[in-house]
């Protein structure tokens, strides 16, 4: 992958990260069953989430994250699939081809 494909996916991510409005969000049932306000600060702490790092995101596309909110700590991490929802995309650079599902879950269910 090129340093243009591979910066272009980040901006796809960060953008869909931020506003929820280019993908699928899914919260596993651990997540959902937090009570309302550490819920909303969960999603507040993900979709702010700019602590990136070579350790955390070493190919450089912010597709992975943990934050901890009210003791919980929490992952969050970025999926690419083809249109249908199927199979893996072909090219995550490119979102003709490619839907995003985030996935936000406690760090013990992981």
């Amino acid at each position: 992958m090129t340093t243009s494909q591979t910066d272009h996916i980040r901006e796809l991510n960060d953008i869909f990260r931020t506003t929820w409005l280019t993908g699928k969000v899914l919260m596993t049932c651990g997540v959902q069953s937090l009570a309302e306000t550490t819920l909303s600060r969960v999603v507040e702490a993900v979709q702010s989430f700019t602590a990136f790092t070579a350790d955390n995101d070493p190919h450089g596309e912010h597709d992975f994250g943990a934050v901890t909110v009210d003791g919980c700590k929490v992952f969050w991490k970025i999926d690419y699939y083809d249109l249908t929802l199927q199979y893996g995309s072909e090219d995550p650079a490119n979102p003709a081809v490619t839907k995003r599902v985030l996935t936000i879950m406690l760090a013990e269910e992981y």
